[in-house]
């Protein structure tokens, strides 16, 4: 069985929207402003050679295909983003250019719920914001990897929206990486305790 890991750049305060370049977005650009060194370096590297295929929602898929088909490095990052399979999520999406990619449409949920049970390596989830709340709201991520980046940018997307409901964590692993004070935070969810939201009574002091 397949696991699906979110990997994801974050913010002190939450925020995934524009860690690199991105137009739209007016505070984008604060992942370059920290170095996070070798081993953040190494981190990602590793984790892209141990996945065995990218599960990605539509936007991030359009960036990802206009960008890394036409980079090269010395270590085979960009060999392996290239090579390896990739499930886009879309209704839309007819005539995928990028290699080796499959859509997923239809029931999503459903579908994702099967590919886990095939034989492979990790689905790996970057960015794709809207299609980690529906994979978290149905139980379906099996880890959460973030690099925390010491800004506080006020505004953007956030991983989770307000109507999600609390669910705990346990944490796998916590240490810091570079020079800038970037952090690498490992969660699994902890299906033995689901947070309840507390009644007015008990608000009430």
């Amino acid at each position: 069985m397949r696991r699906i890991v979110v990997s994801q750049f974050v913010t002190v305060d939450g925020v995934m929207e524009g860690p690199g370049n991105d137009p739209a977005f007016d505070r984008a650009g604060w992942a370059f402003k920290f170095d996070r060194g070798s081993e953040g370096s190494a981190f990602k590297l590793n984790e892209v050679m141990e996945a065995g295929a990218l599960l990605l929602g539509r936007v991030t898929y359009d960036g990802f295909a206009a960008a890394w088909p036409n980079m090269t490095d010395e270590v085979g990052f960009a060999e392996k983003m290239n090579g390896m399979p990739k499930y886009v999520v879309s209704r839309t999406l007819n005539a995928p250019s990028w290699t080796n990619t499959t859509v997923l449409s239809g029931d999503v949920v459903a579908t994702i719920s099967r590919l886990k049970k095939e034989p492979g390596g990790d689905l790996l989830v970057n960015g794709s914001g809207q299609l980690v709340r529906t994979l978290a709201a149905n139980n379906l991520v099996d880890e959460y990897r973030l690099m925390v980046f010491p800004i506080i940018v006020g505004a953007g997307q956030t991983m989770f929206g307000s109507d999600f409901q609390p669910s705990a964590l346990t944490l796998v692993e916590a240490r810091p990486v570079g020079p800038d004070g970037v952090l690498v935070l490992t969660y699994r969810p902890n299906t033995t305790e689901q947070l309840q939201r507390p009644t007015a009574a008990e608000e009430t002091p």
